[in-house]
C-alpha cells in the first residue's frame, strides 16, 4: 500500500532532506487533499512540533476532518496523543517518547497501550546509521530499530520505519534493512526513507510491507 506524506512546516506542506534542509513548499492544500482523498491512509507529520517550534494544530485538523491520517510529530504524552485524535486523527505516531535515558521506555508503551489502545498507535523507529535518532533526529542514541520492535510488539498496530541516511534524497531505500524488519515483527510494517519507484512500492508489498511516500510523489516521479 501506498502511503502519501503530508509533512508541515510554517503552515504549508514542505520536504525536506534528511530532517533538516527544506527542498519544496506548497500551499496548495486543496489539491493535495484532493489527490490523496482516494488513499486508505495519509501520514501528517508536524514537523514544528517535532522540532519544538511551534505547532499546526488547526492545519492538523482540518486535513485530519478530510483525509484518513495517522498523525505524529511531538506527540510526547499520552495527553497530548489524546489532543490529537480528538482532532481526527485515526492513529497517533510515538516516536521519540518510546525513549528515556538512552532506553527503550517499555512503560511508557504499555501505558499508552492501555489508555488509548494499541490499535490507534504506531510506533516510530527513524534510524541513520542503524541506530534511532529521536527529538527531530537530532539526538541519536544506540538503539536499533529490531531492539525497539522486538520490546514494543505487544502495545501498538503498527511500526514506522524511516531510514533518514536516505530520506528525501530519491535514492531509493534498502530493501535488504527492511526485509530484515520484516522478519522481526507481526504489526503492520511502514517504511520510509527515499522510495521514489512503483517498482520499490511493489517490492515492498511483496514482502508485507507499507510504503510513505513524499518527495518523489511531490517532484511528479509518482503520480497520484
Amino acid at each position: 500500500m501506498l502511503i502519501p506524506s503530508i509533512d508541515l512546516m510554517g503552515g504549508k506542506i514542505v520536504q525536506l532532506v534528511q530532517g533538516s534542509r527544506k527542498a519544496l513548499e506548497f500551499d496548495d492544500f486543496q489539491n493535495w487533499i484532493n489527490r490523496f482523498s482516494k488513499y486508505p491512509l495519509v501520514q501528517l507529520i508536524d514537523l514544528d512540533a517535532a522540532m519544538g517550534n511551534g505547532s499546526n494544530a488547526e492545519l492538523v485538523r482540518d486535513l485530519s476532518s478530510q483525509l484518513p491520517c495517522q498523525v505524529g510529530g511531538g506527540i510526547r504524552s499520552i495527553k497530548a496523543a489524546e489532543t490529537t485524535l480528538d482532532l481526527g486523527a485515526r492513529r497517533v505516531i510515538f516516536g521519540s517518547s518510546l525513549i528515556g535515558d538512552g532506553a527503550i521506555d517499555v512503560d511508557f508503551a504499555r501505558h499508552a497501550a492501555d489508555c488509548l489502545g494499541p490499535e490507534k498507535l504506531v510506533f516510530a523507529a527513524d534510524c541513520r546509521a542503524g541506530r534511532i535518532a529521536i527529538k527531530g533526529w537530532r539526538e541519536n542514541t544506540a538503539i536499533t530499530a529490531a531492539e525497539l520492535m522486538t520490546k514494543l510488539e505487544p502495545f501498538c498496530s503498527a511500526f514506522l520505519y524511516t531510514h533518514i541516511d536516505t530520506e528525501g534524497l530519491l535514492k531509493g531505500i534498502p530493501l535488504d534493512v527492511i526485509r530484515e524488519l520484516r522478519h522481526v515483527t507481526s504489526r503492520q510494517l511502514i517504511a520510509a526513507g527515499g522510495i521514489r519507484s512503483r517498482e520499490e512500492i511493489d517490492a515492498l508489498q511483496s514482502m508485507g510491507v507499507d510504503a510513505v511516500v513524499g518527495m518523489a510523489i511531490y517532484q511528479g516521479l509518482l503520480p497520484v
